[in-house]
């Protein structure tokens, strides 16, 4: 609170960036964690409000003062852009200032995740963690007999302060060579198991670049590629996949880095791919951006620009490379070790784009944040740098999950029913990857977030999304489509890729289709099966008044009996139609038809018919109470697509 210089400002204007003749008026409100707009309005109980975290500001610009007000732009890292026109310059610079101070943490304390504090206890705190358990995860994939073992050579991270503490290494791989190909890797990153394919026993490996400059070799580090070759008995060479661009790696030898030399490594196939650095990827990102946010372009400067930021080009590169991978260990049965320069960033992409490919289980829902909790979290993914956590070194930003987030969404739309998550799901880990209301994305490794002590003081967001399972399920999934089991073969020709309009544009309120098809059949499929169940409910009651018609029918025939003969009542042949001595007992003590009971049995839904019969049902047509509205019929009845249907809740 101490860095708010003024906590309130009124007669406030909200802008329409596609229209900003059209503006909202209300009050900005500066709070510890949350910049707040609550928009002015005549009826009391329907002002809109709206909540950005301070943690998803990316950037804060002053723009020069007008008639109208001083205009002051916040660009989000969920690409959220509010344009606030404040009416004294004084009152924007103060905002202004604040807003760069509250954005920009300086410790991990100050971040959100350690002062949200949602209504749970201890003990569900620690439910929320052991959602995703990586354990059985790697059992899962039948390493129990295999030719891999679980190492704790990593234990409390005395080899590599970036990889998890367990880790999976070929059952040959000596714990001297485990250390010495450390020592011959990049940040200690060495060659340890991300993906094992039981079908194939074929491998995807990842680790960092060899310390090789022009000429060195390390005898270990040869050895633990051997292990991995002799861990896939099925096959007689490895590829090793190297996802820089070959120009790239040669510049890299000059600082003593590099790549292997297939001279020296026995049975490998050296493969470079050509994925561009995190300094391309940022600027390609950006200059994406500036397109989107363009006001009114036409589709040649659209199109022209989108090609010029090379955003889609770069998506392309990473599913090739993902593709080449899945290929070899599903098809051909080879094991591949992929490396970039450090091993957490084009390798994570690589890693875990081709698992999706070959393992229908990471195309669930559960499987997918299984993926994200291993292959980005537990390897040491340099969130907080990447994301721009804190403030530091704008240049370690980039999108690198962003573009793993992009990659499934275009499988998505190539394979709408292989996924049961929809694109929603996508967006809400993109979010709160940046918003750190959550602590999974917190820290860059392993070893960071158990100094931090997140689990004990911070919600997971995997427990959040599960709760919420209903919101990220695609209506097209079908777990027997030939399209959900196997491997995926997507086509990665230029005119499959499309721009990703529900993440970069899904803040313009004026665009349309503004709700994407999965969600219309969602809302589809909820509506219908609610229709269902009042058809089988009118369904039962019909039934229920037909019995009801037809009991009454006998009780008249046995009351006419009774009046013919007084003293005797005989029961009719078809016993079927009595269903307890107390049917025959009424029949007996009746002296008068008048005073009898119809002859029905006894149920309980008596009074639900007598129910249905006094609200107007017709029984002889068979139509039910029109009357009786569906549970969905009020909210059904407004557009999804109106202002009123627009949530308020904070990210």
């Amino acid at each position: 609170m101490e860095h708010i210089r003024l906590p309130k400002v009124e007669n406030v204007r909200l802008l329409d960036r596609l229209s900003p003749k059209r503006s909202r008026p209300g009050t900005l409100y500066l709070t510890a964690t949350h910049t707040i707009f609550v928009e002015e309005s005549s009826s009391v109980g329907s002002r809109s409000e709206s909540w950005v975290l301070h943690s998803l500001v990316s950037s804060v610009e002053k723009l020069s003062s007008s008639a109208a007000g001083c205009p002051l732009v916040v660009r989000c890292k969920n690409f959220q852009v509010l344009h606030f026109g404040i009416p004294r310059e004084q009152d924007c610079q103060d905002v202004y200032l604040s807003l760069l101070r509250l954005s920009q943490p300086e410790s991990y304390e100050e971040l959100y995740c350690f002062s949200y504090k949602p209504n749970t206890d201890e003990r569900e705190r620690q439910q929320e963690w052991e959602l995703v358990d990586l354990q059985a995860e790697y059992n899962r994939m039948g390493l129990a007999g295999s030719l891999w073992k679980l190492s704790s050579v990593n234990q409390h991270y005395k080899v590599s302060d970036t990889y998890p503490a367990d880790l999976f290494v070929p059952e040959s791989a000596t714990p001297p060579v485990i250390v010495g190909s450390s020592k011959f890797r990049s940040r200690g990153r060495f060659p340890t198991l991300s993906y094992y394919c039981r079908e194939t026993h074929a491998a995807i490996c990842r680790s960092s670049q060899p310390l090789s400059g022009f000429s060195a070799r390390c005898l270990e580090d040869e050895q633990m590629l051997e292990a991995i070759l002799r861990s896939n008995p099925r096959s007689d060479f490895m590829y090793v996949v190297d996802t820089r661009p070959k120009l790239n790696a040669i510049a890299n030898r000059a600082a003593g880095k590099g790549y292997e030399n297939e001279d020296n490594y026995a049975n490998i196939k050296f493969q470079f791919i050509g994925i561009e650095n995190i300094h391309v990827m940022r600027n390609s990102q950006q200059k994406m951006l500036e397109v989107s946010e363009l006001r009114s372009p036409s589709m040649s400067d659209f199109l022209e620009g989108l090609e010029n930021s090379g955003w889609l080009k770069h998506i392309k590169a990473v599913l090739d490379a993902s593709v080449f991978i899945a290929k070899a260990v599903a098809e051909e049965g080879v094991s591949v070790l992929v490396h970039c320069s450090d091993g957490w960033d084009r390798t994570a992409q690589v890693c875990s784009a081709a698992a999706v490919l070959l393992d229908p289980y990471y195309r669930t829902l559960r499987g997918f944040m299984v993926l994200i909790e291993k292959d980005w979290i537990s390897f040491g993914h340099k969130f907080s740098h990447r994301c721009n956590h804190q403030v530091g070194d704008p240049k370690e930003a980039s999108p690198v999950i962003d573009q793993l987030l992009e990659c499934v969404w275009q499988l998505t739309e190539q394979f709408p029913c292989a996924f049961e998550f929809n694109e929603r799901l996508l967006i809400t880990i993109h979010s709160h990857v940046y918003s750190c209301q959550y602590g999974n994305f917190v820290g860059n490794s392993q070893r960071e977030r158990a100094e931090l002590g997140l689990r004990k003081r911070t919600h997971s967001l995997w427990s959040y999304i599960w709760d919420n399972h209903s919101d990220y399920i695609n209506p097209l999934y079908r777990p027997g489509h030939s399209q959900t089991q196997g491997l995926l073969r997507p086509s990665t020709a230029p005119y499959c890729f499309k721009f990703w309009r529900g993440l970069y544009n899904r803040f313009d309120q004026g665009m349309h289709p503004r709700q994407s098809v999965e969600d219309y059949l969602s809302a589809i499929q909820e509506e219908t099966q609610q229709l269902e169940e009042q058809l089988a409910s009118h369904k039962q009651k019909i039934a229920q008044l037909e019995q009801e018609q037809v009991w009454g029918g006998v009780g008249q025939r046995g009351a006419a009996a009774c009046e013919r003969s007084p003293t005797a009542w005989a029961p009719s042949h078809s016993l079927g139609l009595a269903n307890t001595p107390q049917d025959y007992t009424g029949g007996f003590m009746t002296s008068s038809p008048l005073q009898s009971r119809p002859f029905a049995p006894p149920t309980s839904s008596d009074q639900s018919c007598e129910t249905c019969l006094s609200t107007g049902s017709d029984q002889e047509s068979g139509i039910a109470d029109v009357s009786c509205r569906s549970p969905l019929s009020e909210d059904s009845s407004r557009d999804p697509d109106s202002d009123e249907a627009a949530s308020s809740e904070p990210v």
